[in-house]
């Protein structure tokens, strides 16, 4: 099992309630559909939410096909969020390879 947690070290998304020069979600979960993983803590509002500083981790990843998963967690040093298929996909986001 991880014993690293991923930190949200950069989000791009202007929309998010959460992103206030950085990610103030204590935690975000990595979701998405079949083609693309994408930040399921988005939330598109103009009102202020989260901590009151940058402090974001990964707190779970659904991507089991993702070369970062461990056991539904990120074991990446850390993860990027950005527009990409949607307003906030991980960029970080790695398909294994397949055989």
């Amino acid at each position: 099992m991880t014993e690293h947690v991923a930190e949200v070290s950069a989000c791009s998304v202007g929309s998010c309630g959460f992103n206030h020069d950085g990610c103030t979600a204590f935690g975000i979960t990595i979701g998405g559909t079949k083609d693309h993983a994408s930040c399921s803590t988005f939330i598109s509002t103009t009102h202020l939410g989260g901590l009151p500083k940058v402090l974001a981790h990964v707190g779970a990843c659904q991507r089991e096909e993702c070369v970062h998963n461990n056991h539904l967690m990120c074991d990446a040093h850390d993860v990027k969020i950005g527009p990409g298929a949607e307003a906030a996909d991980c960029l970080t986001y790695e398909a294994r390879a397949t055989v």
